[in-house]
């Protein structure tokens, strides 16, 4: 039961707004300090009052582990230091066989053209000799255009792409032309109407891949470099009312605004497409002789 201070057995109020607290007042007074608390301030005050020693051991502890740190810092950064004449030649390495292999398939492709012109002349000739060789010709030369496995000049539109002029406070990588954009510019184009696309040459397929590899932007798995030239035959006045104010164009406007990424279209009435490079179906498959 609890004695209110008004009763025999409470105490008496003193008027001290602090009354209540007396508790702790006496706490911090140390007049109920448990034995073993007051067994340790006896110590203390003994002592003088000094830090024990215990706490300048832990001092020196993380001061030692800090100049571990800061030593194996040092040595990292000196071994870093000393491996990058190493990483750069290395680099410089695995450039050059770049170039040199894609010197290498630039020339295969060159006499793959040849190669395959010859056999198209050699082709029509055949197919001319009669009525049945010419329908057959027409076929051919229709699908051929429909998986751009024959050349194609004509009119069209030019679009250019670039990376936008250095400029000081202008990050890097905010006026770059990443492979998106120019997936946006090619799908655009084809729903204006285009006929045929290619980009800096490189002729597009119905499976041409336009994606990145680390910083460079790969057609066809062919490492390209910028300014991009994006060529579509067709109509040049259809195709340029139809891409004009597309969602192509006006992404393509926005970031030549907003991050000064080069961006701009003409026409022309003299343009010309090379073949596309031979591709495998993936999955139609000739039948064997003799199948119904």
């Amino acid at each position: 039961m609890i004695a209110r201070q008004d009763e025999p057995g409470g105490r008496e109020p003193d008027g001290r707004p602090d009354a209540s607290m007396s508790l702790l007042a006496d706490l911090f007074a140390g007049k109920h300090l448990d034995p073993g608390y007051a067994a340790a301030a006896a110590r203390r005050a003994a002592s003088g009052g000094t830090a024990p020693r215990p706490r300048r051991l832990r001092g020196a502890g993380v001061l030692l582990v800090l100049a571990l740190a800061g030593a194996l810092a040092a040595v990292a950064g000196v071994e870093a230091h000393r491996g990058e004449p190493v990483a750069a030649e290395r680099r410089s390495e695995l450039v050059d066989q770049i170039h040199a292999r894609t010197a290498e398939t630039d020339a295969l492709q060159h006499r793959l053209d040849r190669l395959r012109a010859d056999t198209e002349r050699r082709r029509a000739a055949a197919l001319a000799r009669s009525a049945e060789g010419r329908r057959v010709r027409r076929a051919v030369a229709a699908a051929g255009a429909a998986a751009a496995a024959t050349p194609v000049a004509g009119e069209g539109l030019v679009v250019a792409l670039d990376d936008a002029p250095a400029a000081p406070g202008r990050a890097a990588d905010t006026g770059r032309v990443y492979d998106q954009d120019l997936q946006v510019l090619v799908n655009g184009l084809w729903a204006a109407g285009a006929r045929a696309i290619g980009v800096n040459g490189q002729r597009l397929t119905p499976t041409t891949a336009i994606r990145a590899a680390g910083e460079a932007i790969m057609v066809d798995y062919r490492p390209l470099d910028g300014p991009y030239e994006v060529t579509a035959l067709g109509d040049a006045g259809r195709l340029r009312a139809a891409f004009a104010g597309s969602p192509a164009d006006r992404r393509l406007a926005a970031l030549r605004d907003r991050f000064g990424i080069r961006y701009g279209t003409r026409r022309s009435g003299a343009l010309r497409l090379p073949a596309a490079g031979a591709f495998r179906p993936r999955y139609a498959v000739p039948r064997d002789g003799g199948g119904r």
